[in-house]
């Protein structure tokens, strides 16, 4: 099977998350811009986890562009995906409802954690599917540093959120932050693989 179906599921499945996050957003009673000043933890928690949702949209685009054809391994793997992905409105709003409280930001922290081992999974499926170390995206992601540094940042986070939950926040910052830092190398290996233009 073809990537489009699985491709345009996700892509709904995330624009219908980010709607779900943005519908929980609060508007305040007051005029005042003090009336804003409770909802900063809330707006920060929507800021991080639209990023996140963000980045994944991304990375989900480039690697289906890695694939000939779907299989059911496959198709499973990208709907584990979107099942921890779409965890993300409730994690979301109960951390800034709480005001980064140790549970609601352990729980967050978890979800990131989830997400990313999903992700992983998918990403080796179409790797082994597709050569191996010599498919294209096995080529292009090398020795993945930033997916294997994730999760230990998001275990990390997790633990401190149970002591320091700002610094748990921050740590969730810092990897997004990470991975908003474009990698070049599976664009260059899928320009390669496109066929010249004609002049």
């Amino acid at each position: 099977m073809e990537t489009n179906r699985l491709e345009a599921f996700s892509d709904g499945v995330m624009a219908i998350i980010i709607t779900i996050m943005v519908l929980e957003l609060k508007v305040p009673h007051s005029p005042d811009l003090a009336a804003i000043k409770p909802l900063l933890p809330v707006l920060f928690c929507y800021l991080l986890s639209f990023v996140y949702i963000g980045i994944y949209w991304n990375n989900h685009h480039h690697l289906l562009k890695t694939v000939k054809n779907t299989n059911g391994a496959m198709m499973w793997a990208n709907h584990h995906l979107l099942f921890w992905l779409s965890l993300f409105p409730f994690a979301t709003a109960w951390m800034g409802e709480n005001h980064f409280a140790a549970i609601p930001s352990a729980l967050y922290g978890g979800v990131l954690f989830m997400a990313a081992i999903a992700y992983y999974i998918l990403q080796q499926l179409i790797i082994a599917a597709e050569g191996g170390d010599k498919s294209k995206l096995g080529r292009a992601i090398g020795t993945d540093w930033k997916g294997k540094l994730s999760p230990v940042l998001y275990a990390v986070g997790i633990v401190a959120s149970f002591f320091l939950p700002w610094v748990a926040a921050c740590i969730y910052a810092f990897v997004a932050a990470l991975w908003l830092i474009p990698d070049p190398r599976l664009k260059e290996i899928l320009d390669e693989s496109r066929p010249a233009r004609r002049k």
